[in-house]
């Protein structure tokens, strides 16, 4: 099982990096896979899908907090551009607060907010790189009013991240790093993030595991990921996973789903 649609990642430009986390660009070759698998991702996301016949559309992806494998990849779809939005960015760009977007898959002008649908009949109008222009032009402003809030909620992102010289902190250690309270960093996470913080480094967590177990040794990556031990590792990726991590990368995986567009997670 692969990913339906080979992922491109392209250089998020200057301007946009206090907004946006990640641009990929995602092409379908002649030969499409029969299934492939959407991993727990805590980022939202705009896609603009372009089907074959040039029909253009605009989604929201919300934070996914388990894999799904799916069977039956749609054919129609061409190309699409997925923008990866960063911590706190979602109700200011979108009008909606990110924990209503959890599991979810749905076109952006079907929010329920003059803001997403205006933005929905833009971004279908314009080439990917009118759309960052755009994009530039948009986002500043709505950031501009609460930027000491945006400032915490990324400073314990941070914190709470995965990298390869940087295990994740643990929630009260990061509360008390910011001067918080961990009532305030949850809400703070909801509201910006979509998941509480413990999810959201759960999920960091695995992702990284997922990229760096194919050339690591697992006891050493559960311990240098802050694991308590391989066996605490492999516990949560099953959870997020579905499968223990040597299922997932010898390719016994749980049976594929039928895909289906603005499917609840």
């Amino acid at each position: 099982m692969t990913n339906a649609l080979a992922d491109r990642a392209l250089t998020v430009p200057d301007a946009l990096r206090p907004w946006i986390t990640g641009i990929e660009s995602v092409g379908a070759g002649e030969e499409l896979p029969a299934s492939f698998a959407h991993v727990p991702d805590a980022a939202t996301k705009l896609v603009v899908r372009v089907e074959a016949g040039g029909r253009r559309d605009a989604l929201v992806v919300g934070p996914r907090t388990r894999a799904s494998y799916y069977a039956e990849a749609d054919r129609r779809v061409a190309s699409c551009v997925q923008v990866s939005l960063g911590p706190g960015v979602v109700r200011p760009l979108l009008g909606t607060p990110a924990v209503d977007l959890v599991g979810r898959a749905v076109p952006l002008g079907a929010l329920p907010t003059g803001a997403a649908l205006q933005l929905s009949r833009k971004l279908v109008e314009l080439a990917p790189e009118e759309m960052f222009a755009y994009l530039t032009e948009l986002l500043p402003d709505p950031l501009a009013a609460d930027r000491s809030r945006a400032r915490l909620l990324r400073a314990a992102v941070d914190a709470l991240s995965t990298r390869p010289d940087h295990a994740p902190a643990q929630v009260k250690d990061v509360a008390r790093e910011l001067a918080v309270s961990e009532r305030q960093l949850r809400n703070l996470f909801t509201e910006g993030v979509g998941l509480s913080p413990k999810h959201y480094a759960r999920i960091d967590r695995v992702r990284h595991v997922l990229t760096e177990a194919p050339r690591a040794d697992w006891a050493e990556l559960a311990a240098a990921t802050g694991y308590y031990d391989q066996s605490h590792m492999t516990s949560d990726f099953r959870t997020l996973m579905g499968v223990p991590p040597r299922s997932y990368f010898t390719g016994r995986l749980p049976d594929p789903q039928p895909c289906q567009a603005f499917r609840r997670a």
